[in-house]
């Protein structure tokens, strides 16, 4: 155990009523909810980056946060370890997700990097056979290093190209060690910030050519888990290549991956890319590729992404509502990509931001669950199209558009619009949430 989280306790549900800010109001992970236990429908991850790596800047200012772990050395990675673990079973949550920078300090080489890599991840297999934690996912940062400041997969040299293959080579090796359940792909830098020095046929044939490289090694060495793409539209890139969920499934259809390769959501890029966080998770879903979001949120006043802790209760159970309908998480989870603010300095802060926005899920999830037992909606949902459902509908799709025409013209076809109630429908989720 270490000192940083001296005097707060470990926390428990206590229910509604209860005035202690430590504790659940509404995550109680024994509680059944459609025959399942509420932990297993959440899955909770935290994750390393925000919490235990940000030093609290922004684009205007600098570092906000003194943490004893903050350093360069192997033992502050390992105090840094310490306290995450420290702070993952305090709030009894069953997941973590790392990327690689965040658990080993930089080093001068790649050789240095993978070795620092190994004895970290072996640290953290005792850390994990301890406590019983697992591991959700893990990733390689290829975007931080100025080596990367015009991509990993898609840069112009291809030293950066075989350093980022290698570096995710390792990283794949210690998700794999541990038991992760994913691995994630995300790129931060894949994608241009002008024409007229970019090459867009190439470097798009070389990210498709780099993930096809990282599931033949997931095969090769046996991994079971899930390899995942998380979509982002801009930010720290202007234009990039896996914009949202349509962008990334068209690219795994055109590399032939669209079976081997699923989507990690997160809440913050869908609004960047224009969405609402349901949207991306139902076409994902629809697309057979929904694998594990990132829940959070962003400031709508704020052009870009604020990594902020979820709040809202009405759109976390969207979220969830299309999560329980596509059948649930297998391998994912909800992982809070989320971070405190610049003034958010205390100890404290890290576990009651991560508690209200566990009770949040909790409160959100409960609400999608009453709705998918009401029905209402999918009650609603097959109205509105049972015309489809007729054996000349049915047979229309098979025919040709000269019968289609002939049928119109015999038939005197000319239908009169139907409402969707739409107003009707909004009425009945504010109901549940």
């Amino acid at each position: 155990m270490t000192d940083f989280f001296n005097g707060i306790p470990t926390l428990r549900f206590e229910g509604v009523e209860t005035e202690n800010e430590f504790a659940f109001r509404h995550y109680d992970p024994d509680a059944r909810i459609l025959g399942k236990r509420m932990e297993d429908h959440l899955r909770f991850a935290i994750c390393y980056w925000h919490n235990f790596a940000w030093p609290g800047s922004d684009p205007f200012g600098g570092q906000t946060f003194q943490r004893p772990w903050f350093g360069d050395t192997m033992e502050h990675a390992r105090l840094k370890a310490d306290v995450a673990f420290e702070m993952f079973q305090k709030l009894g949550v069953p997941f973590f997700c790392f990327h690689d920078a965040d658990i080993r300090p930089e080093g001068d080489s790649f050789a240095q990097n993978t070795a620092r890599l190994r004895e970290m991840t072996d640290y953290l297999q005792a850390r994990i056979e301890e406590t019983g934690l697992r591991l959700l996912w893990g990733t390689a940062n290829l975007f931080s290093h100025r080596r990367y400041m015009a991509g990993a997969a898609t840069n112009p040299d291809p030293d950066v190209f075989a350093f980022a293959a290698a570096t995710v080579k390792t990283c794949m090796d210690a998700t794999h060690q541990l038991g992760g359940e994913n691995y994630v792909l995300w790129g931060g830098r894949e994608g241009y910030e002008t024409l007229l020095n970019t090459n867009l046929r190439r470097e798009r044939a070389q990210a498709g050519r780099f993930l096809q490289m990282a599931v033949d090694y997931k095969h090769k060495i046996g991994f079971a888990g899930t390899i995942l793409i998380e979509p982002k539209p801009q930010e720290p890139t202007k234009h990039q290549y896996d914009y949202d969920v349509a962008t990334v499934y068209g690219f795994l259809k055109d590399f032939g991956l669209e079976g081997e390769v699923r989507v990690n959501i997160e809440q913050g890029h869908a609004i960047l890319a224009g969405h609402s966080f349901e949207h991306e998770l139902a076409l994902a879903a629809s697309l057979g590729i929904l694998g594990s979001i990132d829940m959070n949120r962003n400031d709508y006043q704020s052009g870009w992404d604020t990594d902020q802790f979820p709040n809202a209760v009405p759109e976390v159970a969207l979220a969830y509502y299309e999560i329980l309908r596509a059948g649930g998480f297998t391998t994912g989870g909800t992982n809070f990509d989320a971070k405190l603010r610049r003034q958010s300095l205390d100890p404290a802060d890290l576990i009651l931001a991560h508690a209200g926005a566990m009770d949040i899920c909790a409160r959100g999830l409960k609400a999608a669950a009453a709705m998918l037992e009401d029905g209402g909606l999918e009650t609603a949902r097959a109205a509105r199209y049972a015309g489809w459902e007729t054996p000349a509908a049915q047979s229309m799709l098979r025919s040709d558009l000269d019968t289609i025409a002939e049928r119109v013209i015999a038939e005197e076809i000319n239908p009169e619009p139907v409402s969707g109630g739409q107003e009707r429908l909004e009425n009945l989720v504010n109901r549940f949430v």
